[in-house]
């Protein structure tokens, strides 16, 4: 082949890349494509930075191998099919994905490619395991249930990973295109996106993945690799990151539950809109003073408050804190999860559809849990995990003088410490007892 386009969408790496990996062995020219969508203007100020942060890496990362991110605005479809013709290319090349915008751009730009004679090819890259790869038995589209597609999942074969190219060559007449300006971000602790902060951080989190199991519910001591980030934007491959953890069952059976949500991303691509068990989608309450409360980190409960709060400042929150924030507004206050969700969706530079959406549907109860009328107690949660307090402090700075667990139950502190803090009473529960609330 003459001369192939690979269009990058989430996966911004060139180590790990088989859609690159194989343009460049199989092409004598390769041209690196990224199209802005303005579609997506609705991306999180978060997320847009941190992007766009990852595309100057990847340009660089390019430029060191001789070749170049040429970067357009529009439609992707019709941008990669014009950057194609321009450039003389027999072939377009990207990673599949399961998202519904995805599959929309990958069934329209296959209809494009088929009327130009542009050959298209799907490549793996965004998940360890493919996800249509595993079907359980007796026909169904996907699994249901996470501890049967473990154990299949650790069964399968995986894919090798493949060497970042040592040399790209351009086709020439093809304009490069600027990257915009690097957008403002809402977080201001929020990470650096790109594939060297991502394998910077991977070095370092390797030397600490022995301690995962012991800390990674240890709220005050952050033990998680925070790699997520990368993995959603495709800084970094989840296979190689699989392959360096895989003697750590506990790390990589977490890489497993992100593998699963995309099995089920693809067979039900509703995930963020529908319930995928309606009978549990009913009751919900509109409050939206509640709602602004929980968004605000103003509950009234230290351990929920810590959490939107980190969420905000980091872009980021320790997972925990995820399950415990989510059940608060569904289980407690009764209130839907979709806006919720829309809510991390907004600040979360990890926020991908498969893993968002579905652990808000296990946590509300509509989606795929086997126990679908559980519930955290904030409470109790905040004592086992956050016993001293560390956590809510670092996060809820009103509290900062309140010593040991305490911290957690500040309505039940005497009178007069009570009334010197500047901080809410609880909110009432509308699902519960609430029996943490009681003296």
């Amino acid at each position: 082949m003459r001369a192939a386009v690979v269009l990058f969408t989430r996966d911004l790496r060139v180590h790990d890349n088989p859609a690159l990996a194989a343009a460049c062995a199989g092409a004598e020219y390769v041209v690196p494509l990224y199209v802005l969508d303005p579609s997506l203007s609705t991306l999180s100020p978060n997320r847009s930075r941190f992007l766009h942060q990852a595309l100057a890496d990847l340009r660089e990362s390019l430029r060191a191998r001789g070749g170049d991110l040429i970067v357009r605005m529009g439609d992707p479809v019709a941008e990669a099919i014009e950057v194609a013709r321009s450039a003389g290319a027999e072939g377009i090349g990207l990673a599949a994905d399961v998202s519904h915008y995805a599959r929309r751009r990958e069934e329209r730009l296959r209809r494009e490619c088929d009327r130009h004679r542009i050959a298209l090819r799907l490549f793996p890259g965004l998940t360890v395991v493919d996800p249509g790869a595993l079907r359980p038995g007796g026909g169904g589209s996907s699994y249901r249930v996470f501890s049967p597609y473990f154990r299949v999942w650790q069964a399968a074969t995986w894919r090798d990973e493949v060497a970042a190219p040592d040399k790209i060559t351009l086709p020439s007449g093809v304009a490069v295109g600027r990257l915009p300006s690097l957008p403002d971000g809402e977080s201001p602790d929020a990470a650096e996106g790109g594939e060297t902060p991502a394998r910077r951080r991977l070095r370092t989190w390797l030397r600490h993945v022995g301690a995962y199991a012991e800390l990674h519910d240890d709220m005050a001591a952050d033990g998680t690799s925070r790699l997520s980030p990368y993995l959603r934007f495709g800084c970094l491959s989840p296979l190689e990151l699989a392959n360096a953890a895989r003697d750590n069952e506990a790390y990589v059976r977490q890489l497993c539950w992100r593998d699963f949500y995309y099995q089920v991303a693809l067979a039900f691509p509703q995930i963020s809109k529908e319930p995928m068990r309606l009978a549990a989608d009913s009751g919900w309450r509109d409050d939206s003073d509640a709602l602004r409360h929980w968004q605000d980190g103003l509950t009234g409960v230290p351990i929920v408050d810590a959490g939107m709060r980190q969420m905000r400042a980091e872009g980021w929150m320790h997972n925990r804190a995820r399950l415990i924030t989510a059940a608060f507004l569904t289980k407690h206050l009764g209130v839907d999860w979709r806006p919720g969700l829309q809510w991390f969706f907004r600040w979360l530079l990890d926020g991908d559809v498969p893993n968002n959406s579905g652990n808000w549907q296990w946590v509300a109860g509509t989606g795929n849990d086997t126990r679908p009328y559980r519930r955290f107690n904030p409470i109790r949660q905040a004592e086992r995990f956050d016993p001293s307090g560390v956590y809510v402090r670092r996060y809820v700075p009103e509290l900062k003088g309140i010593e040991g667990r305490a911290v957690h139950q500040p309505w039940r502190l005497p009178e007069d410490v009570r009334r010197g803090l500047d901080y809410p009473a609880p909110l009432e529960s509308h699902r519960d007892e609430a029996v943490w609330l009681r003296p």
